[in-house]
């Protein structure tokens, strides 16, 4: 098999490619721009394109596939060139589909929760060496990739993002997947430049639900009402199965969280009401790939975490710094939620930066009203730049502190005011949460944690 990836430097692009080259394609790619990580991993493989660009002679008649990314244009020549030769162009997640469609599809969905669930099954069945495929979004100790397809595996575990498919598929990503058993974490409203009303983007989730395969499962938390609503009224015309869960019987002694099971009390290195929720999903998905609770909790123990979700960046006795992915409203809440109940007796320091479209948009910042009342110090900081290059109607410091309405509220616009901020702090007896889908413009967390313990 020959395939072309357009886009290839972005994050699931290039995990893609690795995943096909270590299959034994033939793979080929081209990129306006291909920063790090991408870039050495694409090179060590052997696929890194040779120019930076976009280059139509790329795209020739014996090509099995393109494979179009969301990072390229309508108007891009490769993809003119390839509609031209009328080739078959897939977007990553139909070609996910395409390489996953005899095995049994697990797909995780929802609005938060999606990579630490789907990292919890692919660690418990990694612990127990069931081969299986997947796609997630972000690097696990333990996997060389964020993909994996081959020919071998029967089972493909797979996160379901809502986000649009392609530039020529305005499709949500999940919405391609028709999982044997999907999960559903919860609903709170994101990408406002694509789902523009609350109503059109829960509207995406029963699509999702009445795309899964006939006489399939579906395992939602029922403690979001409006997902607990939705499942309630879905799910009868391909006649599913519906499993519900919430938050396990579990107690926090010294720092450390417990799960109470039937045959013992299970040590987690996880925290937080809302990773116990997605422990939970992860269990009831790993029961229907045939696992008992037994072995299901021999594997979670050991399970850290995924790559910056409640990731420990360092820690002393009287000090943890943590790093997280949280930048919509309802992971803001849970994540600072979760720190302040599993270190109660010390002073939790949250400061979160705003990135993404939504977030950065002023007829969004007003969901983010007491997201981070819970912390001891709430920090939030945004670049104008950002929003100018976003195009974005610039928004004010006094406008955050306002829709945000929680105490002890700082905002910042300079992060090397930021980090001199940080610098001068006391920690003893406290939490550094910083949470970002971005990286604060260029904090490096390692060397911010050295200077703070010195």
């Amino acid at each position: 098999m020959k395939v072309h990836l357009i886009a290839i430097g972005g994050s699931a692009m290039h995990n893609m490619a690795l995943a096909l080259h270590e299959k034994g394609f033939k793979v080929t790619g081209s990129d306006d721009e291909i920063n790090e990580p991408s870039k050495t991993r694409l090179n060590n493989a052997g696929i890194l394109p040779s120019d930076i660009g976009w280059f139509a002679d790329k795209i020739t008649s014996d090509l099995d596939a393109v494979i179009l990314g969301m990072h390229a244009r309508e108007d891009n020549p490769e993809l003119i060139k390839a509609k031209a030769l009328n080739l078959k162009i897939y977007s990553y997640p139909e070609y996910i589909y395409e390489a996953t469609k005899n095995k049994i599809r697990v797909v995780i969905g929802g609005s938060h929760g999606k990579t630490t669930i789907t990292a919890m099954i692919l660690h418990v069945l990694n612990f127990h060496k069931i081969d299986t495929d997947f796609l997630v979004g972000a690097q696990l100790e333990g996997f060389k990739t964020m993909v994996r397809l081959t020919n071998e595996a029967p089972i493909a575990v797979i996160e379901g993002d809502e986000y649009l498919a392609s530039p020529i598929d305005r499709r949500p990503k999940f919405h391609l997947y028709k999982p044997n058993i999907a999960v559903l974490s919860g609903i709170a409203w994101d990408h406002i430049n694509v789902f523009p009303t609350f109503e059109n983007y829960v509207n995406q989730f029963e699509i999702f639900i009445n795309l899964i395969e006939p006489n399939g499962s579906l395992i939602y938390c029922n403690e979001d009402s409006e997902l607990k609503q939705l499942a309630d009224k879905t799910g009868f015309i391909n006649h599913l199965d519906k499993q519900s869960y919430s938050i396990p019987n579990h107690y926090i002694e010294n720092g450390m969280t417990y799960i109470k099971t039937n045959l013992k009390d299970i040590s987690l290195q996880i925290f937080g009401n809302h990773n116990l929720m997605n422990m939970n999903a992860a269990r009831l998905v790993c029961q229907k790939l045939g696992l008992t609770d037994e072995l299901f909790f021999d594997a979670i123990q050991s399970f850290t975490g995924a790559a910056k979700r409640l990731e420990l960046v360092s820690k002393t006795d009287t000090f943890n710094f943590y790093k997280d992915f949280a930048h919509s409203p309802s992971k803001l809440k849970a994540t600072t939620q979760a720190v302040k109940h599993q270190f109660e007796n010390r002073r939790v320091i949250a400061c979160m930066e705003l990135h993404t479209f939504s977030s950065l948009n002023e007829n969004f910042l007003a969901e983010y009203n007491g997201s981070m009342a819970d912390a001891d110090e709430a920090i939030v900081y945004f670049n104008p730049h950002t929003i100018a290059h976003k195009k974005l109607k610039e928004i004010t410091i006094d406008q955050v502190l306002n829709y945000f309405n929680s105490p002890n509220l700082k905002v910042f616009t300079d992060s090397s005011e930021l980090v001199n901020y940080l610098k001068l702090k006391s920690y003893h007896q406290s939490v550094l949460l910083m949470m970002s889908s971005g990286n604060f413009d260029g904090i490096d967390f390692k060397e911010l944690s050295l200077q703070l313990h010195s």
